[in-house]
């Protein structure tokens, strides 16, 4: 199913290869961005990937949240498959960038999450965690966040010497279910074409800096 998931992206203009910085300032020879997915076909299938995670990962859960923008499609995806596919029917909900002060106003769009429910949280990748601490910062003690899966967990460092991965779950008691990690990637690229290779062995200097 990696290797799969991998040509999909691929496939799909999602994972790319090049000179890219992430929103840590990190320059980095790879890049996902999953606001490349712009088909039915595209937007089902990851559902089916994310849905699929989800129930085998066996965590119990309330709502889907996506964080604004990428996520909200995301979680969106995963609900819809989730329901199509394994007969669940889970609400989802989305973060406004600014809060609306006029109609019905509020930070959250769709589900209102209840003092307690337990949250997943649908992301696309997990590279330095800063982007999950804000959406962590967002739900504040409402909803305890109990997972978070993203499409892609790049294993590098966090604040501290630890991956953002093992900083989340050790800090914040969350666990982070990725579809792949950037080894898989590497992997897979290793037995590709001589291009492909080549970005491989990139990553694989760009891990010696970032990685743990």
């Amino acid at each position: 199913m990696k290797k799969d998931f991998i040509e999909f992206m691929i496939e799909a203009g999602v994972l790319l290869f090049g000179d890219f910085t992430t929103k840590k300032g990190r320059k980095t020879p790879y890049f996902v961005n999953t606001g490349n997915y712009k088909t039915g076909k595209h937007i089902s299938t990851l559902g089916d990937y994310y849905a699929d995670k989800i129930i085998e990962s066996g965590v119990k859960f309330d709502a889907l949240y996506g964080p604004a923008y990428k996520g909200i499609t995301l979680a969106a995806a995963a609900a819809s498959s989730l329901y199509r596919n394994h007969g669940i029917d889970v609400p989802y909900f989305f973060n406004r960038k600014e809060a609306k002060e006029h109609g019905e106003g509020g930070v959250f769009i769709g589900y209102t999450p209840k003092d307690g429910d337990r949250v997943c949280i649908i992301e696309d990748v997990v590279s330095a965690g800063t982007a999950v601490r804000e959406s962590l910062q967002l739900l504040g003690e409402t909803a305890a966040v109990n997972a978070i899966f993203v499409s892609v967990d790049r294993m590098e460092r966090g604040a501290g010497a630890q991956t953002a991965h093992d900083e989340l779950q050790s800090n914040f008691g969350i666990e982070v279910y990725s579809l792949i990690t950037v080894r898989d990637i590497i992997d897979t690229l290793k037995s590709g074409e001589p291009t492909d290779i080549s970005h491989a062995e990139k990553i694989e200097e760009y891990l010696k800096i970032y990685g743990v």
